[in-house]
């Protein structure tokens, strides 16, 4: 008989994991505290890399079916300065996890595998678990903590399909929604304790008095129920060959936000997952050669990424040095493509 593999945290990893071994037909449990559907703080854009990842998996295809729709222009702006509007080197798609997850989380059932939502994972990490859940909190450098806000409007008129706001204590991006809505998520730092975010999230996600994200979102109808904020983050890389765990997803490391290139490798991570799982699996591995394959695996696919996007997060919470940056943007259409090679 297979060996069950255990995953847990049924995010987009956890899930794109527990699909990939099941149409190998290996028996996957997967665990996740929280209950489907549900909004989480994301930017809700699926670019480079993991359109690649769910196309082999068959999904993208029937996932482009459901409530989504293509992105294929970006904007960028800070505080009145705009970046004229580029069209994105390879087409993205939007979808709102909230609709995401829950279409993952039924195809993963389809196809026969046990999903325990609403529980908690109390055991240990060992032999044939895998953790995708839970993001790994560490201090920020400099004493600065990070936090990140979503929540969905309607009303909202956007020069481009993915709007870049620069504001001076982060960052804040705008995409377009199935259905007219767009989808508001920001990154953003601070030196004191992290404010209350159930009162205040609109002052932070609506930007400066004098900004064009402030006019953006001025007559903003903002659904209440998708507002989630998430703190705690830290976005100091981490090489998977560190972890003596099998970990996928943002249990592996997070990218910055700004790359849009977050829920990308949560897919790719998973993918690199499913054969040698398979193979542990079927007894074709020792669970420290399967673990051993996926780090390296993911070490390949992500160091160089991850190295760009940590120069790019740092330049841009700089105000000189992004005010040079969008200026380079504005000049020359080939920095924008560079960066955006460099971190996909």
């Amino acid at each position: 008989m297979p060996e069950i593999i255990t995953i847990v945290g049924g995010g987009l990893a956890g899930l794109t994991l527990g699909i990939g071994l099941r149409q190998r037909g290996v028996p996957v449990t997967v665990w996740e505290a929280g209950i489907y559907p549900r909004h989480r703080v994301c930017g809700e854009v699926i670019s480079g890399g993991g359109q690649r990842s769910l196309a082999r998996l068959e999904l993208l295809s029937r996932l482009q079916r459901a409530e989504t729709c293509p992105a294929q222009s970006v904007a960028f702006f800070a505080r009145k300065t705009q970046v004229p509007v580029r069209a994105l080197p390879e087409a993205a798609l939007c979808v709102s996890r909230y609709i995401l997850d829950d279409w993952l989380a039924h195809e993963f059932q389809r196809l026969g595998g046990e999903l325990r939502s609403g529980v908690r994972w109390t055991g240990d990490f060992g032999q044939g678990i895998v953790r995708a859940g839970g993001r790994r909190a560490q201090p920020n450098a400099n004493g600065w903590r990070l936090f990140g806000l979503k929540a969905h409007a309607r009303g909202v008129e956007l020069d481009a399909d993915l709007e870049m706001h620069f504001v001076p204590s982060g960052y804040v991006g705008l995409c377009r929604q199935a259905g007219g809505e767009v989808n508001i998520c920001g990154l953003f730092r601070s030196e004191a304790a992290v404010p209350d975010l159930a009162k205040r999230w609109r002052d932070w996600l609506g930007g400066p008095a004098d900004s064009v994200l402030h006019s953006r979102l001025a007559a903003a109808q903002w659904e209440e129920k998708s507002f989630c904020s998430v703190a705690g983050i830290c976005l100091h890389p981490q090489r998977a060959t560190q972890w003596t765990e099998c970990c996928v997803g943002d249990a592996l490391t997070m990218i910055p936000p700004v790359t849009g290139n977050g829920m990308s490798m949560a897919f790719e991570s998973a993918e690199l997952a499913i054969e040698p799982l398979a193979r542990f699996s079927r007894g074709d591995l020792t669970w420290s050669q399967a673990q051993q394959e996926i780090a390296r695996d993911c070490d390949r696919q992500f160091t160089r990424r991850l190295r760009w996007a940590t120069w790019l997060q740092w330049a841009l919470f700089q105000p000189r040095v992004c005010a040079a940056l969008l200026r380079v943007a504005t000049r020359t259409e080939w920095f924008w493509r560079v960066v955006f090679e460099r971190t996909r």
